[in-house]
């Protein structure tokens, strides 16, 4: 891992042993572009990259040089309106009109380690010899405004980080209207597009399209990130899949308003511009005044997709989730919320919570409903106390008889919304976010609140707190229920309200900041209707989300297969859920839902009372798996092996770091008849290592199962033995595969379901 500066021709080299990342200072003072791509080997001058030909019908920067045009060459942070007529990196209003800027390089800096971003998630380095931070430093010498870029680059895979400062050094106050959080300028767009969009109850879900001349986005003025697009974009060769090829993975460090955009320009060059939404965006800079864009992650592979996804997986695992949950298994729980709904007493939840600690359940989650005049969706948010009508002892009352039975407990918290109906709002009518003079929308009855006024996020954390401090709460699951309309404030004037979707946000992490400092203990799931805000940016406070609302077992095979070209599974909550199941209304074999789930950070969505004597054994053996075996399927190297985006069939599996132990998940939505023999080629195996197949007994090595395949041929394809269940729809088993001298004791992990496996 190094950061090499060339004086001779002012070039930049960041490279490790994945990785190259190159640039230069052009003769007028820019950045231009020159590789990022496999790692090659350091050299004086890389000018030969420099691509500056005399193009016809071309403005160029110096009359004598009409090769020098802007508009041909890649750049690194670029500008508008300077001989360069494509989308910008950064736009800036100044007090005479103008939007000419003209940033040239002054100095930089290269240091060990990697500086953290004020009020931003962002990864991080526990030792400074993890990776290493070139800031670039240039100026507009007419406004006298300072542009840093940061790059930071990492000592294992090909990750590169970036970000951008912006700072007043000038006389007049200017107007940030587009500050991006990278730009990469490609000699090339033969890449296919891959972007994980959907809606509420299917997120992300993968859409793949070729890149041709013009201009493709994703992005979300919502507010949050959004169930419609996720901050995440992959751009693979055509002949890139998950085991071979190369791709580019960028991923934004960011829960608002954002916009990621690709550029192909007439001569087949491409622009991905990443960032706040520009739309949504606009910044009143101050004399003196600094604006720190968030931060975005570069990953190069040249090994497929799943090489991609898992790089993504051990930075955010380790280096952007943090603190006492970072590292730990997450406990098995039961959520309450698809078991009562609001119709709930405290007696009722001790009886859930009881059966579910028999189970093996570790700890008790209870849901919306426990505060203020909380009945239905019409009132109560915004009163973060115990409803007593229905916990008579309060929350501490509550979480008291949990931990007695043996579990520990949790709460659900929407603090950024309030009812109409409820004693806050009463109180504070201004403290929404709302047009003066206009009708306020709502969505689920309830309105946004301010977070972009620190007395507003004051009053929810001393409500919080208040909470927190006096009961045993061990984990809080927390929401967000609606996107932002009518988005001014009244606690900010009329040139400021260009502000305040991002203000809102610097809120929400404020609020994140403040409550898992002072309860490091407590795991924070985060929740936006499900996936709506499942972004790295919450990952660095809340280590978990709540994958999506739809819990059925057949839609969360898309949508776990999707989350995972970014998040690590040990980031998705998953849970098993009733049938019918009250998103889909499909029926779907118990152990089905236990099969999807598990890859997740499990848990039920259930009232256990109501399952039968055997379904309850199985539950039983669905808990002890997943505590068995949940540090490999949570923490290890995740493969996807069959998309359920191009076939009848899903599989993917879990390597454990030493590679003694395998855990293949494989799914079928819908059955057949007479059909063919099937094989599954896995992954990641020890090649000269044993693995006995705990289900059938068979002995294979790792070459074996990775090149000629495992077997999953079932009674689908020939008859049904007499003595054995019948496959059905939405069939799945687990193979569990353990190497030699590991645990080949237990013959076959779920007893009660074997027949199901020939």
């Amino acid at each position: 891992m190094q950061i090499v500066y060339h004086e001779s021709n002012k070039t930049f080299h960041l490279y490790n042993d994945a990785v190259s990342y190159i640039m230069m200072v052009l003769k007028n003072g820019h950045l231009a572009q020159l590789y990022f791509g496999k790692r090659i080997r350091d050299r004086e001058d890389f000018s030969c990259f420099l691509e500056i030909i005399d193009r016809p019908m071309t403005a160029c920067v110096y009359e004598e040089e009409k090769a020098f045009s802007l508009e041909h060459i890649r750049q690194e942070y670029p500008v508008f309106g300077t001989t360069d007529f494509r989308h910008p990196a950064v736009g800036i209003l100044q007090e005479n009109g103008s939007r000419i800027m003209d940033f040239q390089y002054k100095f930089h800096k290269i240091q060990n380690g990697k500086p953290g971003l004020f009020g931003l998630p962002a990864t991080y380095v526990e030792d400074e010899g993890e990776a290493k931070t070139l800031t670039l430093t240039l100026e507009d010498a007419v406004t006298g405004i300072c542009l840093e870029l940061l790059y930071t680059i990492f000592a294992g895979g090909g990750i590169v980080a970036r970000s951008a400062r912006l700072t007043n050094g000038g006389s007049c106050p200017v107007r940030l209207e587009r500050a991006m959080s990278l730009c990469l300028d490609l000699p090339d767009h033969d890449y296919v597009w891959m972007q994980l969009s959907g809606c509420w109850a299917r997120e992300r879900h993968v859409y793949n399209r070729r890149l041709e001349p013009g201009v493709v986005s994703i992005g979300s003025m919502r507010g949050h990130s959004s169930h419609e697009h996720n901050p995440f974009l992959a751009l693979k060769r055509p002949c890139t899949d998950e085991r071979q090829g190369e791709v580019i993975g960028i991923s934004l460090i960011y829960s608002g308003n954002f916009q990621i955009q690709a550029e192909v320009d007439a001569h087949d060059t491409l622009r991905v511009l990443a960032g706040i939404d520009p739309e949504t965006f606009s910044w009143k800079l101050d004399c003196g005044e600094s604006f720190q864009t968030p931060e975005a992650v570069l990953v190069y592979t040249d090994q497929g997709l799943n090489a991609m996804s898992q790089t993504f997986h051990r930075l955010y695992q380790k280096r952007l989730a943090r603190g006492y949950w970072r590292d730990r298994t997450r406990p098995v729980l039961l959520n309450n919320w698809e078991a009562t709904y609001f119709d709930f007493t405290e007696e009722r939840l001790v009886e859930i919570a009881r059966k579910a600690m028999e189970c093996g359940v570790e700890l008790f989650v209870l849901d919306d409903g426990w505060f203020g005049k909380r009945d239905s969706d019409y009132a109560g948010l915004g009163d973060w106390t115990a409803n007593r009508e229905r916990l008579p002892g309060g929350i501490s009352g509550i979480a008291s008889r949990i931990e007695e039975l043996g579990l520990k407990f949790g709460l659900w918290f929407e603090p950024e919304m309030v009812n109409e109906d409820s004693d806050f709002y009463r109180s504070h009518p201004d403290w929404i976010l709302s047009a003066p003079g206009r009708r306020a929308s709502r969505g689920r009855h309830q309105y946004v609140l301010d977070f972009s006024r620190k007395e507003v996020v004051d009053a929810i954390y001393a409500q919080m707190v208040e909470i927190l401090g006096n009961a045993k709460v061990s984990y809080v699951k927390w929401d967000m229920n609606r996107s932002i309309t009518e988005c001014f404030s009244n606690g900010w004037p009329a040139d400021r309200q260009g502000e305040v979707f991002h203000r809102y946000i610097l809120g929400v992490y404020d609020l994140y900041e403040r409550l898992t400092s002072e309860f490091p203990q407590v795991l924070f799931e985060s929740c936006a209707s499900g996936g709506g805000r499942f972004d790295p940016g919450l990952l660095y406070y809340a280590p978990q989300g709540w994958t999506s609302d739809d819990t059925d077992a057949v839609e969360r095979l898309k949508i776990q297969y999707g989350t995972s070209f970014c998040y690590p599974v040990s980031s998705m909550g998953a849970h098993v859920s009733v049938v019918p199941n009250h998103q889909a209304f499909r029926n779907t074999p118990l152990h089905t839902r236990a099969n999807v789930a598990f890859f997740g950070a499990f848990g039920y969505e259930l009232d256990l009372n109501k399952l039968t004597d055997e379904e309850i054994r199985e539950v039983k053996e669905q808990i002890a798996f997943m505590k068995k075996y949940r540090e490999v399927l949570q923490f290890g190297t995740f493969y996807r092996l069959k998309s359920p985006f191009e076939g009848n069939e899903t599989a993917w599996m879990a390597v454990s770091g030493d590679r003694k132990t395998a855990l293949v998940g494989f799914y079928r939505v819908l059955n057949s008849v007479n059909g063919p023999y099937t094989r599954l080629r896995l992954m990641g195996l020890d090649p000269d290592c044993l693995y006995r197949n705990l289900l059938s007994g068979t002995c294979h090595y790792g070459d074996e199962l990775m090149y000629a395949g495992l077997i999953t041929s079932d009674d689908t394809a020939g008859q049904t033995p007499a003595d054995t269940l019948h496959s059905t729809d939405f069939e799945s088993r687990i193979y569990v595969l353990e190497a030699e001298g590991g645990d080949w004791g237990l013959s076959d992990p779920f007893p009660s379901k074997s027949s199901r496996v020939n």
